[in-house]
């Protein structure tokens, strides 16, 4: 074992890393380049670069990082894609006896970090736009574009990153979108609202694989009894991390520095990840596939991971693959209805409290009380995922979240008693921080893994897009209500549920070989 263990350590990008490192410095160079303007900006211009010529300095450093960015990703390409198909199943795993150790919590750490960095995302507009407004001098509506465009670029990122970690492997798919995410970190430092908008659609498209590909990878590496917690816990983890980054940076430098500092903390983050990239590992059967046998033996004997021969399929396979469709269509339903919630709902429900006639304290102090709310729920979401039932733990968020609807619509007398309100508001956000954490987890699970990048980014895609609509509605002047919300989604909610519980199946504790026969 000693033998191939020295090899593997230079073998982080394949056999062109030494391109892969020439790109990563070229766009490092090129976003530091813009830095000299943002000083300046700050020292004479209170932060504002409206009006402004882009001097030598950017235009050098944009050719860098266009130089950069195409070199750093084909030293990141092996030579050669998979070979296999979308059926190809899993050939690697590890035991059931197998303990966690030191190099899976490297990776736990570190793929954290990456689902930290994908919410930090859309977490962040929210922090952003008022200062973009006031600089730029646009209305709301114009306004509301930067949000479209970026989640539109979140949702895009899903579908690609997970298409590209079916084909070239799970840590390449990170590696790449880490790139792209790193170079648009110069969004704050564009002088035109025109090109926050491409940058913020590029940036929004790298983050949004983040979110997939980490799902699939947890899945392939961690034994079958521990990947159920492990799954939903880091998930939530990094959904709670993202927010908190988000609104701790705002805090701490847009008072001094301006908006535009939130959109360049993005460059020392995916610096962190790609200096963190040794403990990433690549999907054992990538390895084996691309003849990268240094790699996988090292792999074997960090995760203990052993080949294993693919289970044979039942003898009613062809009526579970026509129910496997119709988990996806349920999967995908589901995850629709979770983003019009999360992002319509929850996102104008201050706006409606107000209207209501409702202080803008108590507004606030509701989304303080979904933070507080996050984590015992998501603790609680892992300990039934693993311990009860995947299946019927997804179920049973995706009907709390109905019943948080439902509760939405009794009559207008009746929700104006605060301890009602409250305790309608809390059964959606209970719903809703319980369905996102386990929807993801259980999709990467159901799949082979010829596909499972590319489900897992269909379905985290959906959970963007309504994002993207309900900025499309707000561009129309269509604000929704609390009531007029729950009216919508309560059918897609409902008929996500009953096909979960009939097209689903129990996931906890089995072998991903068993699960793909």
């Amino acid at each position: 074992m000693t033998t191939t263990t020295a090899p593997a350590r230079h073998s982080i990008v394949g056999e062109r890393a030494i391109w892969f490192w020439a790109g990563c410095a070229a766009i490092s160079a090129g976003i530091v380049l813009h830095l000299p303007m943002l000083v300046h900006a700050h020292h004479m211009m209170g932060n504002r670069l409206v009006g402004m010529p882009m001097d030598p300095w950017m235009h050098l450093g944009m050719a860098l990082i266009l130089l950069g960015v195409p070199l750093a990703c084909w030293g990141a390409l092996p030579r050669h894609r998979a070979p296999h198909g979308s059926e190809a199943g899993t050939s690697y795993e590890a035991p059931d006896t197998t303990q966690l150790n030191r190099w899976h919590a490297g990776v736990l750490a570190v793929l954290t970090l990456g689902l930290v960095i994908d919410v930090m995302k859309p977490a962040t507009l929210g922090f952003v736009l008022p200062g973009l407004r006031n600089e730029y001098g646009i209305d709301p509506s114009t306004a509301a574009l930067l949000p479209l465009v970026a989640l539109t670029g979140t949702t895009v990122g899903s579908f690609v990153w997970g298409w590209l970690a079916d084909v070239y492997g799970r840590r390449v798919s990170i590696l790449l979108s880490t790139i792209l995410f790193a170079s648009t970190a110069i969004c704050g430092a564009m002088p035109s609202f025109e090109w926050n908008l491409v940058m913020c659609f590029l940036m929004g498209c790298s983050a949004g694989g983040m979110l997939p590909v980490v799902y699939t990878l947890l899945a392939e590496v961690m034994p079958p009894r521990h990947r159920s917690w492990v799954l939903v816990l880091v998930g939530g983890t990094g959904l709670i991390g993202g927010y908190l980054a988000a609104s701790a940076a705002a805090h701490a430098f847009e008072p001094q520095f301006g908006w535009r500092v939130l959109w360049l903390q993005g460059f020392p983050s995916a610096l962190l990840l790609l200096a963190l990239a040794r403990l990433i590992p690549e999907s054992p059967r990538f390895l084996a596939e691309q003849g990268r046998d240094a790699e996988l033996a090292q792999m074997q004997q960090r995760f203990g991971i052993v080949p294993r021969p693919r289970v044979d399929a039942p003898a009613d396979a062809d009526i579970a693959h026509h129910r496997h469709g119709r988990l996806t269509a349920a999967l995908s339903i589901a995850a629709l209805a979770w983003s019009f919630v999360n992002f319509g709902l929850l996102l104008w429900l201050p706006s409606d409290l107000q209207e209501r006639g409702y202080s803008a304290e108590l507004a606030s102090g509701i989304l303080a009380s979904s933070a507080l709310l996050a984590l015992p729920t998501i603790v609680l979401a892992a300990w039934l995922y693993s311990r009860w039932s995947s299946k019927w733990t997804l179920v049973g968020t995706v009907l709390l979240t109905l019943a948080g609807l439902v509760g939405a619509l009794l009559p207008a007398p009746v929700l104006a008693s605060p301890p009602v309100l409250i305790a309608v508001i809390a059964t959606l956000i209970v719903g809703t921080n319980g369905m996102i954490a386990v929807l993801l987890p259980y999709t990467a699970e159901n799949y082979p893994l010829g596909v499972r990048g590319r489900a897992t980014g269909l379905v985290a895609g959906a959970s963007k897009f309504g994002g993207v609509a309900v900025q499309g509605f707000a561009l129309m002047g269509l604000i929704p209500t609390l009531g007029g919300a729950a009216v919508a989604l309560l059918a897609p909610m409902g008929v996500s549920a009953a096909l979960i519980a009939w097209a689903g199946r129990e996931t906890r504790g089995r072998s991903l070989r068993e699960l793909e026969a």
